[in-house]
């Protein structure tokens, strides 16, 4: 029988090669009593190849026909954490199942390394290409966040030992360019988030964090993303909630950190403010209060923009929602958050100046990787859907809510 190239039996090549490596046995005599572990080995890298020979081919993914989102309520909003997702089935099923869930909208975040991270001016597209690619054809619109710094944009570990997140003032305008090289790459993203949470201390390289440097950021990076699309919508802040003082080498109040940014000139350079908005223990209806983190303290965030008269600029919550984590005492009980969540949807809608209420976070691939996350998550590791992941959808979509809440 003919075989093509490069599909001969197993057995034509299995057992010459099997008796080849025993011949050269004898010569290895003098190793008294090693002989037989030197077969058993042998047979064991045989055992290998052969296995590796058998191993099925990845599967192919396609994307299929273009998609749409039904949804009655555009202001659902998720944060997908594809960050370190490899496997492209997983991602197809993720944004598949946001789709299914009526959200129209997610948060993806972008590390600077993995796409400029060898050298400047070299990209690597491969990465966000994917995942772009399978969000334009369930329908979806991105809000893409950029953040970390490349080995190349930071001190040698010589000269000082850093993290991802720092990124030294000489290379701001590194920064910029990788966000109008990623902007006009991706004509079809809606907004970009410039940074993460830089009113902390471990979000800003471990340093004491500096509004008026981040205002500097924000300048040399809106610049670069309207040149590259005017019609980009850049989001400044997403801003962390915390009660950290002025002075404080954790951090600072978020509230007093916007203020400075709005001294330092921030309002010309970003479109709409990103806030991270949690409400831990309380109900969403909680009043806001300058000295209590909770789902309301947004307003406070808001009261600042008009107050330096940017009354006309939207906000966008990036990240929010309550934890179930039976573990953790900042969590609430399961049924307790599927009526916070709710309550804060319906909240969030009476509210003209917010645009969208993006929950963290829609899926944690590992479950063992962040407890916490994972019962942030609306879906398992696996995919299998929570309940407040069926609230969700039958909110979304307008059906009725498949369980009784108190």
């Amino acid at each position: 029988m003919c075989y093509p190239p490069g599909t001969l039996p197993l057995s034509w090549w299995v057992r010459p090669f099997f008796n080849t490596m025993r011949s050269f046995l004898p010569y290895f005599s003098w190793i008294t009593g090693y002989t037989r572990y030197i077969t058993l080995a042998v047979r064991l890298v045989v055992i290998i190849l052969v296995l590796n020979e058998l191993a099925p081919a990845p599967p192919r993914i396609t994307l299929g026909s273009p998609q749409t989102v039904q949804t009655e309520h555009p202001m659902v909003c998720v944060h997908t954490r594809l960050t370190d997702e490899v496997e492209e089935w997983k991602i197809q099923r993720t944004l598949s199942m946001v789709r299914e869930m009526g959200a129209g909208t997610i948060v993806e975040f972008f590390p600077w390394p993995y796409i400029e991270g060898n050298r400047p001016g070299e990209y690597d597209w491969a990465y966000s290409d994917r995942i772009i690619r399978h969000a334009q054809n369930q329908g979806l619109t991105v809000i893409a966040r950029l953040g970390l710094v490349p080995g190349w944009a930071r001190p040698p570990v010589e000269q000082k030992v850093t993290t991802l997140q720092y990124l030294p003032e000489d290379h701001f305008d590194s920064f910029a360019r990788f966000v109008g090289a990623f902007v006009a790459h991706y004509p079809s993203i809606s907004a970009v988030i410039i940074w993460n949470e830089p009113n902390l201390s471990r979000e800003w390289g471990d340093r004491p964090v500096d509004p008026e440097a981040y205002t500097d950021l924000l300048r040399v990076s809106y610049e670069a993303a309207h040149t590259a699309n005017p019609d980009i919508i850049v989001l400044g802040g997403a801003l962390a909630p915390t009660l950290e003082p002025e002075d404080s080498a954790s951090g600072m109040n978020e509230m007093r950190y916007l203020e400075r940014m709005y001294e330092a000139g921030a309002a010309d350079y970003f479109d709409a403010l990103a806030v991270h908005t949690y409400g831990f223990v309380d109900p969403p209806e909680d009043a806001p209060d300058p000295d209590v983190i909770n789902f309301r303290r947004v307003e406070l965030l808001r009261d600042i923009m008009v107050q330096y008269g940017d009354a006309n600029k939207p906000v966008y919550i990036t990240e929010s929602g309550w934890n179930d984590d039976p573990r953790w005492s900042n969590a609430v009980r399961p049924g307790q958050r599927l009526l916070y969540t709710l309550d804060a949807y319906n909240m969030a809608e009476s509210w003209p100046w917010l645009k969208r209420l993006c929950i963290w976070n829609f899926r944690q691939p590992f479950d063992y990787d962040n407890r916490r996350d994972a019962y942030y998550s609306l879906v398992s590791s696996d995919f299998y859907p929570k309940p407040i992941y069926e609230v969700l959808q039958a909110y979304a979509r307008g059906w009725e809510i498949p369980y009784e809440l108190e």
